[in-house]
């Protein structure tokens, strides 16, 4: 999501809801609410009995202006909680294979980004927090004071794919404890002997230790599983990503659900598969007239599929 005079624009909103293919009637989750962007846009596509559940880790989204007056339509619900957790969410209900479709806006939102308090953004100082979920684990500030060299640099280069993090992270060690985005955007700066062009030399770290914090791609991977579970025959599955190591996951696990598991553990390795999703469409970038407006977009691709009727 970005801001345009104070409103918030939710990534490839048309896109999304074509993808979804909204019934009156149908059951829909928004699995990551933010502010209610893409919500909003469903649930006035939806008639009674029709209704949408939102999820969100983050307590700014779910006790938030948009949340409270999205509430007062009994259509819709809201719940404090991660995506991994949805298959639990949905059995509270009864609706374990009864949704017509799930939406995964995925990564840090533009309240995130733009509240230094957060600590996500290398543009605002702040308290070195990055958690999405304020309530449970551990700061940034609080990783960084206890990973060793090794650890530091595995998530730079797994997650942020920083070819510099040999020097972050001894940098890191040299200079901690590092309380503020500030100080460790400054250290990164100086660490790094060689700048990309259009890009801050921080990008890349702060990525990388954000989703390290807050095990973005663990979650994603078993958020994905829980989905499948969690869609009635023909029901949409749509994810929209913002950077490589998301995408791969996405796009490997709808191959992998369309190629299917084998019918029988005795059966030999030929025999027949049933496929649990089929793609819809291919992938797809926001509109330049998008990224024009909204220059947080233009790194997101969609992926959608459909659950498989058996």
């Amino acid at each position: 999501m970005n801001e345009l005079n104070g409103l918030h624009l939710p990534v490839m909103l048309a896109e999304a809801l074509e993808a979804l293919a909204v019934r009156a009637d149908g059951f829909y989750v928004d699995a990551t609410f933010g502010r209610g962007g893409h919500s909003s846009a469903i649930l006035r596509l939806l008639q009674n009995p029709g209704h949408l559940l939102a999820m969100d880790k983050d307590t700014a989204a779910v006790n938030s202006a948009e949340a409270k007056s999205l509430l007062e339509d009994s259509r819709f619900s809201l719940l404090h909680g991660s995506f991994a957790g949805l298959r639990q969410a949905l059995e509270s209900i009864g609706m374990v294979g009864k949704v017509d479709g799930i939406l995964m806006d995925l990564g840090v939102s533009s309240p995130q980004l733009d509240e230094a308090g957060r600590g996500f953004s290398f543009l605002r100082d702040g308290p070195l927090d990055m958690r999405m979920d304020t309530s449970q684990g551990q700061t940034a500030a609080e990783w960084l004071a206890e990973a060793d060299e090794y650890e530091i640099v595995r998530v730079l280069r797994t997650y942020g794919e920083e070819r510099f993090a040999k020097r972050i992270a001894h940098a890191i060690i040299e200079a901690r404890p590092i309380e503020t985005t500030r100080q460790l955007a400054v250290l990164i700066d100086k660490a790094v002997p060689s700048r990309e062009k259009h890009k801050n030399p921080a990008t890349r770290s702060f990525q990388a230790i954000r989703i390290a914090i807050n095990r973005e791609l663990d979650e994603l991977e078993e958020g994905l599983k829980k989905a499948v579970d969690a869609l009635a025959p023909n029901g949409r599955l749509v994810v929209i990503s913002f950077h490589s190591l998301e995408d791969r996951i996405v796009k490997h696990f709808i191959r992998e659900q369309e190629r299917g598991k084998p019918v029988s553990s005795r059966l030999p390795l030929l025999s027949e598969h049933q496929p649990t999703l089929r793609a819809v469409g291919k992938a797809k970038m926001p509109s330049e007239e998008e990224v024009r407006l909204n220059a947080r977009s233009r790194s997101a691709v969609l992926r959608a599929a459909e659950r498989v009727a058996t």
